[in-house]
């Protein structure tokens, strides 16, 4: 009896440490997953203006009355961060939040302003109030939806405060939005064009040493 308990013990920490091992070279294998996976960014169009590109300043009236100035210089110095939504886009429900706490923790340096277009204002009044905007700007224009050509939702535009256009696009999810702020402080037109400089600058690394062989 004793014995058959001794056996067991022994079995089941084998198994206990064949389990630690296991899981050890899972946590090393989703780390070199992690690291292939480029990071996601927004989607940027190439029609409309380009990323670097001065705005023109546009005078625009909210739903609540007050008047907003979108693109040119922005005398306060704050960047803004315009996302374009819609009552029908659920999407754009659930990104409303996410874009409010994003901008809020960068508020020292940019503001939010909504954005969409359409006859029903009513709809959108209605929109504002069931998602609490009464402190974010929200512009109902045809014309700065045009100015950026947005023909998809929700989108959004990142203008510095010097009036540049610093990044646009797609956006889905907050990784997309961070990514035009990265945009912005990098200095790098988008997310894919600093990971295709990156696979540029490690392919002319692997290909120097085979440079140096066949000139030797």
């Amino acid at each position: 009896m004793i014995e058959a308990l001794i056996i067991s013990n022994i079995i089941l920490w084998i198994a206990l440490i064949a389990l630690a091992l296991m899981v050890f070279a899972l946590t090393r294998q989703v780390g070199i997953l992690h690291e292939r996976i480029a990071p996601a960014g927004a989607l940027m169009p190439t029609s409309g203006p380009k990323v670097g590109e001065l705005t023109q300043a546009l005078e625009l009236t909210a739903l609540n009355g007050d008047g907003v100035t979108i693109g040119g210089v922005n005398k306060s110095g704050l960047a803004t961060f315009i996302l374009y939504v819609s009552p029908t886009c659920p999407v754009c429900k659930a990104l409303v939040p996410t874009a409010q706490m994003l901008v809020q923790s960068e508020a020292n340096r940019m503001r939010l302003v909504l954005a969409s277009d359409g006859d029903e204002v009513s709809s959108h009044q209605r929109y504002s109030q069931d998602m609490n905007l009464n402190d974010t700007p929200y512009l109902l224009s045809e014309e700065l939806g045009r100015t950026f050509e947005v023909s998809k939702l929700p989108f959004a535009v990142l203008i510095a405060a010097d009036g540049t256009l610093r990044g646009k696009g797609l956006v889905n999810t907050r990784e997309h939005m961070e990514s035009l702020i990265e945009s912005m402080d990098s200095g790098i037109t988008s997310v894919q064009e600093y990971i295709g400089n990156q696979e540029s600058a490690a392919v002319n690394l692997d290909e120097t040493p085979k440079a140096m062989e066949t000139t030797s």
